[in-house]
């Protein structure tokens, strides 16, 4: 009987990818604003240039790490998995 809670732990115990879509539209978005920036430093400037360049590098990234992907599982949903 011990074996068998233990087995049903690991079925339990399974891998899920912390990042969602959110995570990922965000992470596109801060890569399009770097590419910008450095095509605007490129292109001589030297206002807009930065601005974008450190949006997209201490805002941006960071936030698609930071910010939650999914969201928390239910009582519902946890009661269904144990089934």
């Amino acid at each position: 009987m011990n074996m068998a809670k233990k087995e049903k732990k690991k079925v339990k115990e399974r891998f899920e990818w912390p990042f969602g879509p959110r995570n990922y539209i965000l992470f596109a978005i801060g890569l399009l604003v770097i590419v910008v920036g450095y095509i605007s430093l490129s292109a001589g400037s030297i206002t807009l240039a930065p601005i974008l360049l450190i949006l997209g590098y201490c805002v941006l990234i960071p936030l698609s790490i930071i910010i939650r992907g999914h969201a928390k599982v239910t009582a519902a949903e946890e009661a269904l998995a144990e089934e």
